[in-house]
């Protein structure tokens, strides 16, 4: 996703009322912040919703998104708090009688250590917003949805080579992206 071109969608999604321009913004960021509702929610019907319910949101306040200085940050701030906000509702209407609540764990998260985790899945998926798409795509079937090189290859149309090289292409890019300071040495 670039700046600019999310720029434009969001001038003409205010002075012209375009759906077509809001079409283009929801192409250019449906799957990002897709990525983030899920990595909160761990459901895929739920992160849908979540994300649907920001695109109504995002179009209802569309006079004001072209003067937000980071829109890339805002949709994820936007997302998290939204996630956050339904699990939040999820526990609250549906209570976990004490025998089913899992243990305390010994390893509990500090909010430093918390802060810093989600920093790094931001700058994450900020990374894999950056790769081509082809790159990207190869990259969430095989790391994040874990299919196989062959079921990659197949779905897309291409060898296994290829799914081979795609994927050392884009873990190779985000490293330099997530991981500047190690190609110094």
């Amino acid at each position: 996703m670039t700046e600019q071109e999310v720029r434009r969608y969001l001038r003409q999604m205010k002075e012209e009322d375009s759906e077509r321009a809001f079409k283009g913004f929801y192409d250019l960021t449906y799957d990002r912040l897709f990525r983030i509702a899920y990595y909160y929610v761990r459901d895929e019907d739920a992160a849908q919703e979540i994300v649907l319910d920001i695109f109504m949101r995002l179009w209802q306040m569309r006079d004001r998104l072209p003067a937000v200085n980071s829109i890339e940050d805002y949709c994820f701030i936007l997302t998290k708090n939204t996630s956050l906000n339904y699990l939040e509702r999820e526990n609250r209407q549906s209570p976990l009688p004490a025998e089913h609540l899992p243990e305390p764990a010994d390893t509990a998260s500090s909010p430093e250590e918390t802060l810093i985790s989600e920093e790094l899945f931001a700058r994450y998926v900020k990374a894999l917003d950056r790769l081509p798409q082809r790159c990207r795509e190869v990259f969430i079937r095989i790391r994040e949805e874990r299919q196989s090189y062959a079921q990659v290859a197949e779905a897309l149309g291409i060898s296994v080579k290829t799914v081979d090289a795609q994927l050392q292409k884009a873990t190779t890019r985000l490293r330099k992206m997530l991981l500047p300071d190690e190609g110094d040495e």
